[in-house]
């Protein structure tokens, strides 16, 4: 049985999923594009997630958020599963979309870290040789949007949701720099600064090495049925957390040991019958349980 993890208000994550056998279900067009949008906005709206980046490759996304309330997994269930029900729909299927494995909900502990996280997303296409710019990227990338504070509109894909039901008929994504993270126009400068340089590294490597892009054309046309040729390493490492900061990190891990050792105490009190109180952080039993969660020190 894996340790409890705390899920805690005001924390930023980095958050990763990838589709089962690594098909290419999320193969960009303009359907599924608004599919990915609408339904992040509606999750986001719904649990009160600042979405800050995000970026939708053919079988993986990416997406950086800030978490105020301390709702990621209300947000990750509810976003997974209403994109689930649409892309089966789109693709005529009925199967997982998802893989089964956790989504990996990476702590970023520094305003540094997130930054980096952004980053990496917005050029995750390019450091992939699939297009030779951000700009060029077919799917769902905020970058744009980001950096010019531009909002993202959809509409209610009719493949899935009924038109007189009760979902909203439209949807807007506004990506959002929390205070948190420091002045929003020095993040867009460096954010900027940072993916120009990586794709110019990459121009760079590929007219050294001759390697070639596929190209968005070539993206556009691939079949959502495959999958990457390559192999996917197994049996990694799962990081939780995300810091250069040696200090920030002992303090991190030493804290989750204290909630572990706390939450595994209150289990064991409860399981014996007696009054048990849950540190601050514990989700599932909160949630299901309805056990008695220590209010969080101010």
């Amino acid at each position: 049985m894996p340790a409890a993890r705390p899920v805690l208000p005001g924390q930023f994550y980095f958050v990763t999923r990838r589709c089962v056998q690594r098909q290419l279900l999320l193969r960009p067009d303009a359907q599924l594009n608004n599919i990915i949008l609408y339904c992040l906005a509606v999750a986001a709206k719904r649990f009160q997630i600042d979405i800050i980046m995000m970026c939708v490759m053919s079988n993986h996304h990416h997406t950086a958020l800030f978490d105020r309330f301390g709702n990621i997994n209300e947000f990750t269930e509810h976003f997974h599963k209403l994109t689930a029900k649409c892309i089966n729909a789109l693709r005529g299927r009925n199967e997982n979309v998802w893989s089964s494995e956790p989504v990996s909900k990476i702590v970023c502990v520094e305003p540094r870290e997130v930054l980096a996280k952004i980053v990496y997303a917005a050029t995750n296409p390019v450091k992939d040789f699939l297009v030779d710019t951000v700009a060029h990227w077919p799917g769902v990338n905020g970058l744009f949007a980001l950096l010019n504070d531009k909002p993202l509109h959809a509409t209610r894909p009719t493949q899935f949701f009924r038109s007189n039901g009760t979902m909203p008929a439209d949807a807007t994504l506004h990506l959002v720099i929390p205070p948190e993270l420091g002045d929003a126009d020095e993040v867009r400068r460096i954010v900027a600064e940072r993916v120009a340089r990586i794709e110019k590294h990459f121009a760079a490597l590929r007219s050294r090495t001759g390697r070639r892009v596929l190209g968005r054309q070539t993206v556009l046309l691939q079949s959502w049925r495959d999958s990457p040729k390559s192999t996917e390493p197994r049996r990694a490492e799962r990081p939780k957390l995300e810091t250069k900061n040696r200090w920030a990190r002992i303090e991190s891990l030493q804290r989750d040991k204290v909630f572990v050792a706390e939450y595994r105490e209150a289990r064991e009190k409860m399981l014996a019958g007696s009054p048990a109180v849950f540190p601050p952080g514990t989700y599932w039993l909160r949630r299901f349980a309805n056990v008695t969660v220590a209010p969080l020190p101010r």
